[in-house]
């Protein structure tokens, strides 16, 4: 009897690393077949794949080398880069999803496309009952915290949607939320930093995407020594790969991270 051939893409080319992980979770990594340079999750992929793109330019040769018949990319920040590639007749997804539903919804999309529709579901639910446990381990805090989320320092700029939205999942409450609204980074920058000291943010959380953050730094702001989270050392890293990729690093370790500091907050503020 003849194998059934393999069905959906068989040479694929991740611009960001959320597919890569979706991929490498659904065990389709196979398909893979280059890689963003920023990939860290999974480990392996690092040593497996060729890396062939950051995440605003491309090698457009070296992909085409690979001769790919799906890339994969985020959000219009990348538009360029996939205009070239369907230039040279590939086929390219570019998916622009901003919230926590958007993650979940991504992944059952991106199984589908290659064909393990019934595995990305069964991740996805999985991914989603993760969520529902840490949501109510919330639910039993006797306090919530205001959280300042801060995705860059020049200049300052707020959390994105996801973020907000697994801030409050963890048992917090985002103190810009009209800005997490905002898809653009552009629109949530914050004009005047003594918009966050008016805020009085409980716990201020720092992940600033390609450098370390510095909790000195922060608390060295003119004015922020009136902020309870510095006052009270609350200034935390969350590492960028954990939380500013909207794919399962995010609905996994990014939140429990932000999870942690906001439970041991609450359990010295009873």
């Amino acid at each position: 009897m003849t194998a059934r051939p393999q069905s959906g893409p068989q040479r694929i080319v991740c611009l960001t690393e959320e597919p890569t992980e979706t991929l490498y979770a659904l065990g389709e990594q196979h398909r893979i077949v280059g890689i963003s340079g920023f990939t860290v999750r999974p480990a392996i992929a690092r040593k497996e794949k060729p890396k062939v793109s950051a995440f605003t330019s491309a090698k457009i040769g070296e992909i085409l080398k690979l001769q790919p018949d799906f890339v994969v990319g985020f959000s219009d920040i990348q538009a360029e880069i996939a205009a070239e590639l369907i230039k040279h007749g590939i086929e390219v997804w570019i998916s622009n999803h901003r919230s926590v539903e958007g993650i979940l919804d991504y992944v059952r999309r991106l199984g589908a496309l290659v064909g393990a529709a019934d595995k990305a579901n069964a991740y996805a639910d999985e991914l989603r009952r993760g969520l529902d446990v840490i949501q109510a381990q919330a639910a039993t805090l006797p306090r919530r915290p205001k959280v300042y989320f801060e995705e860059w320092d020049e200049p300052l700029i707020s959390g994105i949607r996801w973020v907000a939205e697994l801030v409050r999942i963890a048992g917090g409450d985002d103190v810009f939320p009209a800005q997490a609204a905002e898809s653009l980074a552009k629109h949530r920058i914050l004009a005047d930093p003594a918009q966050v000291i008016v805020q009085a943010p409980d716990i201020i959380f720092g992940s600033w995407c390609g450098k370390k953050f510095q909790p000195g730094k922060v608390a060295a702001r003119a004015g922020w020594d009136t902020i309870p989270a510095v006052r009270d050392g609350q200034l935390h890293e969350i590492k960028s790969p954990i939380i500013l990729q909207p794919g399962p690093a995010a609905l996994t370790d990014g939140v429990r991270a932000i999870a942690g500091h906001i439970h041991a907050w609450a359990q010295t503020h009873a």
